[in-house]
């Protein structure tokens, strides 16, 4: 039997009130939002005004109030409410996915601590119900792999520059004036919400917990002409893609870049605003799962998921920390990489294992081979600064034999003088 549960909801944003709107349109259950709290007291809202409250302890310390959801964009904040709402014993529903995957490790323990449940399906990937498809139909197989496009924002943007042949900027423009994208779009195209969400995903997945500040993240700032016309040349799209995959038996990588992909692989004919993910798993081989990765009502949609998961005593399991216990995360592996380079000069920060392919023309000048992760996050900084752009190519990721290490190995790796 569902219980009729009564909530405080923070933010009544675009998210909020898709909310809203979901919740009093949707059916086989019952659900009552007894408070609103918001900032914003000058504001005109579409709700009588005895709804709202400007006082965030008028929710927090609610007896009547069973079940926090949280929808604002402070992380901050978000943490703040979310942290005192569990250690209240309330249940928590947010959608914040900066907040959770900084605080993933805290939060995790807390709700253990307090036996409740934290649910956070509309962190990750909008309406696509990835967080549960983990948790329930992939409890017991062993995953491979995880990624995709996460981030609908990015996906726009890229799909602009290959169809319509778009500058970056254009591209950029274009989604700003329809809503895809922010004024300060920082979060979404240096790929920072990606690997938030990719952090979160890796939980669930393979059981790992991973400090953001450790996880490599290039976006699509760099992106010029010449790699937008490479792809074209090769028949690829660019594409966003977050990749978490395990790399040993007690190991697992996680890192967000650019990469080229062809006519083959499923995120290929994921364009525009959609999101899609691929979870490999050890005898289901690939699952490919596709749906809108931003907005309102899809976003709203998964909230109203969670909240109705909880209405029948729901919780996260984490069957994969259960059963992985002593799994890490890692940085030391090898991929292989496109890295387009102004000059020779620049081209000496990076130290290549191996070379497939280099042109050198004109202004143009790029290199194909095979990178240590480590040598990419030492040369992030140096890669944005100039204006380099760096993309993932192919899915050979390996892990760097255990006796061999950085300057271990330099004396093998090919260098360019």
């Amino acid at each position: 039997m569902a219980k009729n549960l009564k909530i405080g909801l923070f933010g009544f944003g675009c998210v909020g009130q898709g909310l809203y709107h979901v919740l009093n349109n949707s059916k086989g259950f019952k659900a009552d939002i007894v408070k609103i709290a918001v900032k914003n007291k000058t504001k005109d809202r579409p709700l009588d005004k005895g709804v709202f409250t400007f006082d965030k302890f008028e929710i927090l310390d609610n007896p009547e109030i069973d079940v926090i959801v949280e929808l604002i964009d402070d992380a901050d904040e978000a943490y703040n409410i979310v942290k005192y709402a569990l250690s209240k014993g309330k249940h928590v529903v947010t959608a914040n996915k900066k907040m959770v995957a900084q605080h993933l490790q805290e939060l995790y323990n807390l709700q253990h601590e307090k036996n409740v449940s934290f649910l956070y399906e509309a962190s990750s990937c909008g309406s696509i119900p990835i967080i549960r498809t983990l948790e329930e139909y992939f409890d017991n197989e062993q995953i491979q792999k995880v990624s995709g496009i996460f981030n609908g924002t990015t996906n726009y943007i890229l799909t602009k520059t290959i169809s319509e042949k778009l500058s970056y900027e254009a591209a950029l423009k274009q989604a700003q004036e329809k809503g895809f994208a922010e004024s300060d779009p920082t979060n979404d195209v240096e790929g920072f919400d990606a690997k938030f969400k990719a952090i979160i995903i890796a939980l669930h997945a393979f059981g790992v917990f991973a400090k953001p500040e450790d996880v490599l993240n290039i976006g699509i700032t760099t992106l010029s002409d010449y790699d937008i016309n490479y792809a074209a040349e090769k028949s690829y799209k660019i594409k966003l893609i977050p990749t978490v995959t395990k790399v040993a038996d007690d190991k697992v990588s996680i890192f967000v870049l650019p990469k080229y992909v062809n006519s083959n692989n499923h995120l290929f004919s994921v364009d525009n605003e959609f999101n899609g993910v691929i979870v490999d798993g050890e005898f289901s081989g690939e699952q490919f799962l596709k749906g809108r990765g931003a907005g309102g009502h899809p976003t709203g949609a998964a909230v109203l998921s969670d909240i109705s998961a909880l209405s029948y005593g729901y919780k996260y399991e984490y069957k994969k920390q259960k059963q992985n216990p002593n799994i890490k995360f890692t940085n030391d592996v090898t991929l292989k990489v496109y890295l387009r380079y102004n000059n020779e000069e620049e081209l000496r920060n990076f130290v290549f294992d191996s070379i497939n392919e280099q042109y050198t023309g004109g202004e143009y000048h790029y290199v194909i081979g095979v990178i240590k992760l480590a040598a990419l996050i030492k040369n992030k900084e140096f890669i944005l600064k100039n204006k380099l752009f760096v993309a993932s190519v192919g899915d050979d990721i390996k892990l760097i034999g255990k006796s061999e290490n950085i300057n271990e190995s330099a004396k093998k790796q090919v260098a360019f003088a």
